[in-house]
């Protein structure tokens, strides 16, 4: 399977349900990485997204019928996470209508926070209108989103196919979700629907449901077992025909299938690429653990790396590189400068790198460097988010609505835009 780079990820913890959580709502404090094990963790359909502000609105799995739903605000936490197809993602690469798995908190400061906060307990409250329990929690500050072939990587699970029911290509499949390493088929079944517009991945190829049914492999009407095959899923949501009875309601549709392990590790390269090229143009985000200052604006930051990254992009960070640093806010938005972020950035050199021993909690990289300028500027105080950019990486210029400053508000408007429940 897919090599995920980074040993952070190699967390366990599920969420396989309609949620499930520590024994109690968890705030992070300032300046530290929250341990995983105490998220709430839940699933839902990505319905809206503010890339730009790192924040978007899902439709949550609750006890009742799925449809229903409102969509529900979260906000990214700055050192927050995103897998997409087993690799480092932005939010603006996941489609809409993509089930997520989500680890999350509550914000850590009421008061700034970019969505609207709940009462505590907001996750144990029945919504209603057949909606049911655990549609709007409280925990909507994100350390992890995932979509699902990156959770059963994370996770060390699988997708068993049981069977195939089809008709002009449309149909639904049985599939129990399970760990890979000795599945026992006792998993929960769950019946999902697929047309002719679900990818199907074999190897570097994408073929078609009438591949497979011209292979042989699949019927071409009519219901087939498909002996516990494992797969990988991508699970989406769509209207689907039927009264409710039946389960049409709350039912989930396939995206894309991978039928093998070299399919995902060709999606997963190339997400990578994707993502790579995003960090290189927008810079490495960071929190500064201490700044010493000398003379004359003179001052050396020791700052932590988030993690989630491809390994390529930290090997950049070496000691004697020459370097940029500039402020950024909770949404990793650049301080602005009117010629590119590079503008008002503090330079300088990188004169040492250091590597954490031992586990290292989600967010994190485990990775400090410290970064000596001539010119310290205001944004760069412990405590605080920036970004930094080897100077082997590309200067560019990126969009007004990604600077801190700008007075964006009709366009990128005040968590006022989401509901109130």
């Amino acid at each position: 399977m897919v090599a995920l780079g980074c040993a952070l990820l190699t967390h366990v913890f599920a969420s396989d349900g309609p949620g499930t959580d520590a024994a109690e709502p968890f705030r992070p404090e300032p300046g530290q990485f929250p341990p995983l094990e105490k998220a709430h963790s839940y699933r839902g359909e990505l319905v809206f997204v503010d890339h730009a502000n790192r924040r978007g609105s899902l439709r949550v799995e609750g006890t009742g019928k799925f449809y229903r739903n409102d969509p529900h605000p979260f906000a990214l936490l700055p050192y927050g996470m995103v897998r997409y197809h087993g690799a480092p993602a932005d939010l603006r690469d996941i489609p809409l209508g993509t089930l997520l798995h989500a680890s999350a908190f509550l914000p850590p400061d009421p008061k700034t926070s970019v969505v609207p906060v709940l009462p505590a307990d907001s996750k144990s409250k029945d919504a209603g209108h057949y909606r049911g329990i655990g549609i709007f929690p409280a925990e909507n500050h994100v350390l992890l989103l995932e979509d699902e072939p990156s959770h059963c990587l994370r996770t060390g699970q699988t997708w068993a196919l049981r069977e195939v029911e089809l008709k002009d290509n449309t149909g639904t499949i049985i599939a129990t979700r399970e760990p890979k390493a000795g599945g026992d088929g006792k998993g929960v079944e769950e019946k999902m629907t697929f047309d002719a517009g679900t990818r199907l991945w074999r190897g570097r190829e994408r073929i078609a449901v009438a591949n497979l049914v011209d292979e042989g492999v699949w019927p071409a009407d009519g219901k087939k077992s498909l002996g516990g095959q494992s797969v990988l899923l991508g699970i989406t949501w769509k209207p689907a025909p039927g009264d409710g009875l039946s389960g049409a309601f709350t039912q989930f549709h396939l995206s894309d299938i991978w039928l093998d392990d070299a399919a995902i590790e060709n999606a997963a390269q190339f997400q990578t690429e994707t993502h790579k090229a995003f960090i290189r143009s927008r810079w490495m985000p960071a929190s500064v653990d201490a700044v010493e200052y000398g003379q004359f604006g003179r001052a050396t930051v020791t700052a932590t790396l988030f993690g989630g990254m491809d390994d390529s992009l930290y090997a950049d960070f070496k000691k004697d590189v020459e370097a940029q640093i500039n402020g950024a806010g909770s949404t990793l938005k650049h301080a602005a400068g009117h010629y590119g972020p590079s503008h008002i950035a503090s330079s300088g050199k990188i004169v040492a790198v250091t590597t954490a021993s031992g586990e290292v909690p989600l967010g994190s990289s485990g990775i400090q460097v410290q970064f000596e300028t001539d010119l310290i500027i205001e944004g760069i105080r412990p405590g605080r988010v920036v970004r930094i950019r080897p100077e082997s990486w590309p200067k560019t210029q990126i969009p007004r609505e990604e600077y801190d400053n700008s007075n964006l508000d009709e366009r990128f408007p005040t968590p006022d835009i989401f509901p109130r429940y």
